[in-house]
């Protein structure tokens, strides 16, 4: 039953012209007299004119929904129950003499009771996905077809085909499907994703709850959303209804061309609440042509542990807020192999500028394994380029060992430095905090309340300070004292916490 809504009832006919003029003079700021003509307050501001923008809003999209509509089809899986009727007898029942007529009686009755049990059910499920190639490729999400024992596809003409799974990514939530129908199908074309802008005008169509062939409009909310759904996130926001079902499903630019593939919703109440996310077809397309020429996806790897450049790093190194940083090389790696040490910061990848970590974790999986490419790096206030040939990605990257360094002799020292107090390591504070014999460097062992926004810990090891190694606390006021002097706002530790390295920076208060 479709729930009654409230019904908004429009002016007559004869009231609707005022009703529109009323309605673009208050928009325009003017004034409306009867009988009279529209007049503009001399105090009020022009309109402010947009170059290249159209002032008007899109009449309909009927026109480019019929164009792509035929390419947009549904995806409906079956996953299989075990299928194995329950065997036991059923409990509670008495026992009765051999040859009893009651005997007889509970025996007919526990077999009707198993004949009458269900078999475990088969799961159905529903998405959406579309057509990209006329010899019946087909786009749709790995979450749709994840563990399925049946695939099929239904086009707009109702025609129902079983689908063949041709390979499927899960770090990216894509895969790709193949039906024959025995003739071309209608297809659709990628876009520029890069091209979106936040504002621009997008246009879904997909399968929600089953209701094949919605179509619902929005915009562009926002661009490169992390949602913590892969290591790839870069989704595009839309505020086109977007609801289940409509996962694998395309979203289109005015012109038609697919810019994302839509896969997940943020959704308190399970239904639509204008906020939806789409993978970019342009991280798409490179996984579809690997899946549909390989059936899986080799991505390229560099062998680091990188980190973001936070305002309080940039300013620590004298730099802007932006790059990756190196907190860690893992051995016999792509990286190690090229000579990248902890601390360098990579600024561009073949010319690309790295922003952002995950701009080099895409552009190092979009390159191709064996592939060189030369990375910019800020390496001790310097400019470098370094060639790396990559290596394809292994299933469990090799978590990198500690640098070890000789043992330092004699009884701990400690020291107060920047609200943290800090030991020198010996065998009493390892056991203390459970270290290994491979870590060295200064031990954190305290923080005063005045440390309470500094991002460490008791337990923590710092290994260097502004790129340099150290073993006593003294060093590390001397190396505070210098980026002081230097003007600096923040010195940059590298720590070691629990086995895992990374770079803190820590302020520096103005003498």
């Amino acid at each position: 039953m479709v729930p009654s809504l409230p019904v908004t009832r429009f002016p007559a006919p004869a009231l609707a012209a005022r009703f529109r003029r009323a309605t673009a003079a208050f928009l325009l700021g003017t004034t409306i007299l009867s009988g009279a003509a529209a007049v503009l307050p001399a105090a009020a501001a022009a309109p402010v004119s947009v170059p290249g923008v159209s002032q008007e809003l899109p009449g309909s999209f009927a026109d480019l929904v019929d164009r792509v509509m035929p390419a947009v089809v549904n995806v409906s899986t079956v996953q299989s129950g075990d299928g194995a009727p329950e065997q036991r007898d059923l409990p509670g029942m008495p026992e009765f003499p051999p040859g009893s007529p009651f005997e007889e009686f509970f025996r007919q009755f526990q077999e009707q009771q198993r004949g009458s049990r269900p078999r475990a059910e088969r799961q159905q499920a529903q998405g959406s996905g579309f057509i990209i190639d006329a010899g019946g490729y087909v786009v749709t999400n790995n979450h749709v077809i994840d563990g399925a024992d049946e695939i099929s596809v239904t086009l707009h003409d109702g025609s129902r085909l079983d689908a063949k799974l041709v390979g499927r990514d899960p770090k990216t939530d894509l895969a790709l499907l193949k039906v024959e129908a025995g003739k071309p199908l209608a297809y659709l074309e990628f876009g520029d994703s890069d091209t979106a802008r936040v504002g621009d005008w997008v246009i879904a169509i997909g399968n929600p709850f089953g209701l094949g062939g919605t179509v619902t409009s929005g915009i562009v909310s926002a661009r490169g959303r992390d949602i913590q759904a892969g290591p790839y996130d870069d989704f595009l926001q839309l505020d086109a209804s977007i609801n289940r079902g409509n996962s694998g499903g395309p979203t289109f630019d005015v012109q038609g061309r697919v810019i994302g593939i839509n896969t997940a919703i943020f959704s308190p109440n399970g239904g639509s609440v204008g906020i939806g996310f789409a993978i970019p077809s342009n991280l798409a397309k490179g996984v579809i042509a690997q899946l549909r020429e390989n059936g899986a996806v080799s991505r390229g790897w560099l062998g680091v542990q990188i980190q973001q450049v936070t305002p309080e790093i940039a300013d620590s190194l004298g730099l802007e807020p932006k790059g990756a940083l190196v907190a860690d090389v893992t051995a016999n790696s792509p990286a190690a192999k090229a000579k990248l040490a902890a601390g360098d910061v990579i600024l561009a990848l073949d010319g690309r500028p790295v922003d952002t970590i995950k701009d080099l974790t895409r552009m190092v999986a979009d390159s191709k394994t064996g592939s060189t490419v030369k990375l910019d790096i800020l390496r001790r206030g310097k400019r470098e380029t370094v060639a790396v040939t990559l290596d394809a990605m292994p299933d469990q990257p090799q978590v990198a060992a500690a640098t070890q360094s000789p043992d330092q002799p004699g009884a701990a020292q400690t020291d107060t430095v920047l609200g943290m107090t800090l030991s020198s390591l010996d065998m009493s504070g390892r056991r203390r905090f459970g270290l290994s014999e491979g870590v060295e460097g200064v031990l954190v062992v305290g923080l005063e309340d005045a440390a309470n926004g500094v991002n460490l810990r008791p337990g923590d090891v710092i290994t260097e300070v502004g790129n340099e190694r150290v073993a006593a606390p003294a060093q590390i006021a001397a190396k505070v004292e210098e980026a002081r002097e230097a003007g600096r706002g923040a010195v940059l530790l590298r720590v070691n916490r629990q086995g895992t390295e990374q770079f803190v920076a820590v302020p520096i208060k103005k003498a």
